[in-house]
């Protein structure tokens, strides 16, 4: 247990960090009119594919207004 308590300082930020990228890439799906794939894929890839999705999805999956 006290292992854990050593790195929690570096998982803190790396977890809030995956949180922003969640909220941000839903964010921008949700004013995008269009997406290239469904939607629903690129939210379960956002979602549960933890840092990679998100990054994914602002690389691959938006589409060009």
């Amino acid at each position: 247990m006290d292992d854990l308590m050593q790195y929690l300082p570096l998982f803190v930020p790396l977890f809030l960090i995956q949180l922003g990228l969640i909220a941000a890439a839903l964010l921008d799906m949700r004013k995008r009119p269009a997406t290239k794939g469904p939607r629903w894929l690129w939210i379960v890839i956002i979602v549960f594919v933890n840092t990679i999705g998100p990054i994914a999805y602002f690389v691959i999956g938006r589409e060009d207004e």
